[in-house]
């Protein structure tokens, strides 16, 4: 009885010590499509979120201490992602990256605002994140309405006289995109042969492929994700179109490449300048690079959103979400991706949306101002 008592004595023991442990770090979360059909890039961001904390970790840690990182899987689901959300507010994490699409980013917003948690995304472009007037929510990427104006300044310049449909998947960031888009190009005078939308998680697209043949399409332009573009794209080949396709930043994974295969040579995308090749990034695109990752699409953006919340919590003194997010507001904050500053909305002030168009090899490049 005895030896029992002492082994329920060294047990609680042990239990006190590594609860006492865990208390000394600071929980931080990252959340996003880790499942699902957009799982390629919520591994951009666990990959970026994972890479930020050991650096950050290896060099001090915040306010003393060492951060410990939880996923949440929220797999593009608006649903799951208010469960991951209230989750983590109920643990009361301080800060969450994420989400990936918007339509959990916007949801997960709310209940992160109810639990006083600071949101950072690193892919949501949606303008409604920020326009809600919610105190918690700030992203390190641009917004649809920024994205659509690049889009359709390209198209005004490249494919004048041409004739142009627009499809967009119903969703959230898709048709926000693709209404962005349509707005900017209708703005300019050029007015689209087609407005169309499908259901994200079709195969079938032939319905409105044999629509952009019967309309002589020039150019698509598509509001949605890389693997419902990449099916159009391929279903259009396969139809004999040689209709260029055009999408968002939500094609910035190589994942869309193992979809269409060669056929996908010569689709375009808008999205932010390479931050694997900015100065700011050259070392942590190694450390990535020794562990055989490609620090593609989102990758860098979760880094710096880490980034951001760290440095503005050494700043301010505490992890109180309120007082850090005052914090990141009224300062500017060197990250991997370059200088960022906010506004009181929580938008950067830096906004540089480019062109990028695929090769034939599996790989995209930024096209020139004319196009090639």
């Amino acid at each position: 009885m005895k030896s029992l008592r002492l082994f329920a004595l060294a047990l609680g023991a042990s239990l006190t010590f590594s609860t006492a442990a865990f208390a000394e770090d600071i929980t931080i979360a990252v959340a996003g499509p880790i499942t699902g059909g957009e799982s390629a890039f919520g591994r951009q961001m666990k990959n970026g979120a994972e890479q930020a904390v050991a650096d950050i970790n290896a060099a001090g840690g915040v306010l003393g201490k060492k951060l410990a990182l939880q996923v949440g899987d929220d797999a593009c689901d608006p649903k799951q992602a208010r469960s991951v959300a209230e989750k983590f507010a109920s643990a009361k994490i301080p800060f969450v990256a994420g989400h990936f699409c918007s339509s959990s980013s916007i949801p997960a917003s709310e209940a992160y605002a109810d639990g006083n948690v600071l949101q950072i995304t690193p892919a949501s472009t949606n303008p409604l994140f920020t326009e809600r007037k919610l105190w918690n929510v700030a992203r390190v990427c641009g917004r649809d309405d920024q994205q659509g104006l690049v889009a359709a300044d390209y198209i005004v310049k490249n494919y004048k006289g041409k004739n142009i449909a627009i499809l967009n998947d119903k969703t959230t960031y898709g048709k926000g995109l693709a209404d962005e888009t349509k707005k900017a190009l209708n703005k300019a005078g050029f007015t689209e042969k087609m407005f169309e939308s499908y259901n994200k998680g079709d195969k079938d697209f032939n319905s409105i492929v044999s629509r952009l043949k019967r309309n002589n399409i020039d150019l698509v332009f598509v509001g949605g994700y890389h693997q419902e573009a990449g099916l159009i794209l391929r279903q259009m080949r396969d139809q004999g179109l040689k209709t260029v396709l055009m999408s968002g930043d939500a094609l910035a994974d190589k994942e869309y490449a193992s979809i269409t295969g060669a056929a996908g040579a010569g689709t375009l995308f808008t999205f932010g300048p390479d931050p694997r090749k900015k100065p700011t990034a050259a070392a942590i695109v190694e450390k990535f690079r020794a562990k055989n990752i490609d620090p593609e699409g989102y990758t860098l953006y979760t880094y710096a959103a880490v980034q951001v919340w760290a440095q503005a919590v050494a700043k301010a003194g505490t992890t109180d979400p309120k007082k850090v997010m005052d914090t990141i507001k009224a300062g500017s904050w060197e990250s991997a991706i370059g200088k960022l500053e906010y506004d009181a909305k929580g938008d950067i002030k830096q906004i540089d949306y480019v062109v990028y168009k695929w090769d034939d090899k599996g790989g995209y490049a930024e096209v020139n101002e004319k196009g090639s």
